[in-house]
């Protein structure tokens, strides 16, 4: 197998090697290439592991989840094989083994440890057969490619059978798959001073899946996470294992909580801002359990972790300086916050209402496929939290017209929204405002929209490459 697997390794980094001269990423083409050669590549370069393979999926938070579970993972002195550009399908994922394989059937690295798509999840699950799934949340997004959200719950219920499962017991529908499963960590967090009033017009699995029944809810903290059971047949939310309590949101540049596992208690600083993120690191947490990694070794690396691209990555903007007649230069800070479904951005809403004082943004709405071609979550996002607060609004991208009408409904005044649909302006226009104070700028883009906004940065020198 592994002689005759060689040339088609060759045939896919050469791809890969034109793939970069012709300046692209390389991050999923030699891989897509190697798999119209050979389907069960992924498999066999898997068996190359000696650990064997994590994998990770989430509608949000799964980059960051597993940027941070690679900190911890390091931390422990593994050897890691990732995709860490965040390419996420089969392609992205077969691309990650090949850079890492080796002649004579040898691979540079110890483990596996993979983001995944969702609706990828259990093909490269069979291919990979893996130690560890964590499977982060369920949250509505993109309907027109990935459905109802009871259809991949129940793909991955039918489909996922292999190794531990790591879940978060504060989702319904991802706490479910545990269920009748013995090798399960569950995760959740306990800390009813972020409890919301009530649940969100953007909320889903809001009925018990057993019996159809309503949902419960004693505690809500995002969306539909939080405490619950049913008063039909009785099921509740499974008692995690991995705790976080005394949670602390601190704004756009940090959050702290107490980690609680089976071996001890710890404090985390994170710098990472909102509870979305605070679940992303218990999720990274819990899989650090999982492999058995010491308490102390996942505190130092959640600790250590970094903004993934785009999401809560800070950028120093050079503007010009109105108050020196405009012809000298001073420098803005830039915040990107990645908005791309309802849950989503609700929560990155509510940890700007943290921050004090008024609110430049930067909203950027594309309906490409990879930000789904249906706009009309952004009625049910919660802008309305927001909108006293802001002071100037930019609003761009393909579909910058339905951003602007929705703010406007969500009663910002019209003087405070200007629309430029072509970024580059867009971002010029509300980095060089000259009618306020030099206060930060939020750009609230769509998946899409963040990486042309990180390519214009890119070639404005005031980022770096997301590939490196």
């Amino acid at each position: 197998m592994t002689g005759a697997l060689a040339p088609k390794l060759a045939l896919a980094r050469a791809v890969g090697a034109l793939s970069r001269v012709r300046g692209g990423g390389a991050t999923s083409a030699p891989g897509k290439v190697l798999i119209r050669l050979d389907g069960n590549a992924i498999g066999a370069l898997g068996e190359r592991l000696p650990r064997g393979s994590v994998l990770v999926s989430a509608t949000n938070g799964k980059t960051t989840t597993t940027a941070m579970a690679a900190g911890i993972l390091k931390r422990a002195g593994l050897h890691l094989v990732h995709n860490s550009s965040g390419a996420n399908m089969a392609g992205g994922i077969a691309t990650a083994l090949l850079a890492a394989s080796r002649p004579h059937g040898a691979i540079s690295g110890e483990l596996g440890l993979f983001e995944v798509d969702e609706l990828w999840l259990d093909t490269v699950a069979a291919q990979l057969r893996p130690r560890v799934i964590l499977l982060g949340n369920l949250f509505r997004d993109q309907l027109d490619r990935y459905g109802e959200l009871e259809t991949i719950a129940d793909r991955w219920a039918q489909d996922l059978h292999a190794g531990q499962l790591v879940l978060n017991a504060d989702d319904p529908l991802i706490a479910d798959l545990g269920r009748d499963r013995s090798e399960v960590l569950y995760y959740g967090v306990q800390d009813d001073s972020l409890a919301l009033a009530g649940m969100a017009h953007a909320a889903d699995a809001k009925h018990c899946r057993r019996c159809g029944a309503p949902y419960v809810f004693e505690t809500i903290y995002l969306g539909h996470l939080g405490h619950y059971h049913c008063p039909r047949c009785g099921q509740r939310s499974p008692a995690p294992s991995v705790i976080a309590r005394d949670v602390v949101l601190e704004g756009v540049r940090s959050a702290r909580f107490t980690l609680c596992t089976a071996t001890g208690e710890a404090q985390v600083q994170l710098a990472l801002p909102g509870l979305y993120n605070v679940y992303n690191a218990l999720a990274a947490a819990a899989l650090g359990v999982a492999l058995e990694v010491p308490l102390e070794q996942i505190v130092a690396g959640l600790q250590g972790a970094k903004a993934a691209f785009g999401r809560a990555e800070t950028v120093m903007l050079t503007v010009s300086d109105a108050g020196n007649g405009g012809g000298a230069q001073a420098r803005r800070e830039l915040r990107i916050l990645l908005v791309k479904n309802p849950a989503g951005a609700n929560e990155v809403l509510r940890t700007l209402t943290l921050e004090r004082g008024q609110h430049d943004l930067l909203a950027v709405l594309n309906d490409k496929i990879a930000d789904g071609r249906d706009v009309s979550w952004i009625w049910d996002a919660d802008f309305e939290l927001l909108a006293g607060r802001i002071r100037r609004v930019t609003c761009s991208g393909s579909r910058a017209p339905e951003l602007a009408v929705r703010l406007k409904y969500a009663g910002l005044p019209p003087e405070r929204i200007r629309v430029q649909a072509d970024l580059k302006l867009a971002l010029d226009e509300a980095a060089n405002d000259r009618d306020g104070p030099r206060a930060p700028l939020y750009a609230l883009p769509t998946y899409t929209a963040m990486l042309s906004l990180r390519e214009l940065l890119i070639a404005r020198g005031e980022a770096s490459s997301s590939w490196v």
